[in-house]
């Protein structure tokens, strides 16, 4: 069920320096990693991870640009245009053993499957200081370990060499991840290493939200159409998967 609806904001959180939360209500069917393609009046329209699923639904926004900073400044009490959800989530079946790794901002994606599943969570970051939502994963899950690329909080290292790590040491069904794309890229072969079955959010330019525009293509696939959730077998038929991607004209980007 896809709805187009101006909804006025319940709650804003403040999750670090340059990222904050907006709680709204919208009776809508969602599912953990599915998106919203959010507008700001006379900016522009953005996709934004769900953080929230439940008749209480959240974004969480960091200001890295001219629309997302709109957002960002929206405050409780106003009001903001949201067309979806869309895309595919995570599927997750009960009872497996469940690791969710998140980078930066994609914390926000991942929290919703994290409440419902209780799974064992990595939340990497470049610094402590732009650790989000590990809070709201503690609420839930068992475990919780922070990673930062200065080691000024939690284990001094990436997300991915943490995950290494934590997937010697337990055997997991299952890593959701969610993150930068050159990231997840490394992510899903430390995944293949340890044969462990994942699924990863992928985050590229949309315009549209809804397959229609090919901004997103990634290969032969869209993603906000067919993602933005991906599982293992989906990512290693991919030759753009963390790669290359398109810019806002449709431009060829390297990612590395």
């Amino acid at each position: 069920m896809r709805v187009s609806e101006t909804v006025r904001i319940i709650g804003k959180m403040k999750e670090s320096r340059d990222t904050y939360t907006l709680e709204f209500k919208w009776d809508v069917p969602a599912v953990p990693g599915q998106f919203v393609m959010v507008w700001a009046p006379g900016v522009d329209e953005v996709p934004m991870s769900l953080s929230r699923v439940g008749k209480i639904k959240a974004i969480t926004v960091k200001g890295i640009g001219e629309a997302s900073n709109a957002i960002h400044g929206m405050q409780v009490g106003g009001y903001v245009r949201l067309r979806g959800p869309y895309g595919n989530g995570f599927t997750i079946k009960k009872g497996k053993k469940v690791l969710a790794v998140a980078g930066g901002v994609g914390a926000a994606a991942l929290i919703p499957a994290i409440k419902e599943t209780g799974c064992d969570t990595i939340i990497g970051a470049r610094s402590g200081g732009e650790i989000i939502l590990d809070d709201v994963a503690r609420k839930y899950s068992k475990n919780v370990w922070i990673s930062t690329d200065d080691g000024s909080r939690g284990f001094h290292g990436n997300a991915v060499q943490l995950a290494k790590e934590k997937m010697s040491q337990k055997d997991y069904d299952l890593v959701i991840g969610c993150g930068p794309e050159v990231m997840l890229y490394y992510l899903h072969k430390a995944c293949k290493e340890k044969g462990v079955d994942c699924q990863l959010s992928l985050e590229r330019f949309m315009k549209c939200g809804a397959g229609v525009c090919g901004c997103c293509m990634m290969d032969d696939r869209r993603v906000c159409r067919d993602g933005p959730v991906f599982s293992s077998e989906e990512l290693d038929g991919l030759s753009d998967f963390g790669t290359r991607r398109r810019d806002e004209c449709g431009r060829i980007v390297e990612l590395r």
